[in-house]
């Protein structure tokens, strides 16, 4: 079973520091940033990656739909937004879509649909922590070869519930 993973690009981009900061800048950089950091994911795992936008009038694209570095980019047309757009491949690909957004009203149609979902923070992590690995600059700790072989914890528990930890193991992503 192929996964389509379908985007909320300027939900995921106004959510990370690092990508809201080049967006506040200027909105191509964040754009053209995670566009960046999806292709280099998609190396690692070659998934069909869809990024949906707000609005074709604020877009240098010349239409609603492009492939840009592998990565399928679309903008809503007025008067739909990208969260009806989102809601609509939802329900075409249903449980092969995993739907990546913080927008609670996305996330619960998606999950209606059948389609597993991931908050953007969550993802973002993910596919940092994949890009690191695959450019061998993991954490310290593993490269020096060391092992932690004591009990004790050294923070809060990060588990995540139940369910998301579901949705992320459809994915693939664990």
């Amino acid at each position: 079973m192929s996964l389509h993973i379908i985007i909320d690009g300027y939900n995921l981009i106004r959510q990370s520091p690092s990508l809201s900061s080049l967006d506040r800048r200027d909105i191509q950089l964040g754009r053209r940033a995670l566009l960046d950091l999806l292709a280099a994911y998609k190396k690692i795992r070659p998934h069909r990656i869809t990024v949906v936008f707000d609005g074709i009038s604020d877009s240098v694209f010349s239409s609603d739909k492009e492939k840009i570095k592998g990565i399928e980019v679309r903008f809503s047309r007025r008067p739909d937004s990208a969260d009806t757009v989102i809601k609509e491949l939802a329900s075409g690909y249903r449980e092969k879509a995993l739907i990546v957004s913080s927008d609670m009203d996305v996330v619960r149609f998606a999950e209606a649909k059948g389609a597993a979902t991931i908050s953007s923070p969550l993802f973002e992590n993910k596919i940092k922590m994949a890009a690191s690995y695959f450019d061998g600059t993991g954490t310290e700790e593993e490269e020096e070869g060391e092992r932690r072989t004591d009990t004790k914890k050294k923070g809060p528990g990060r588990r995540l519930s139940k369910k998301m930890r579901h949705n992320v193991a459809r994915a693939g992503m664990l």
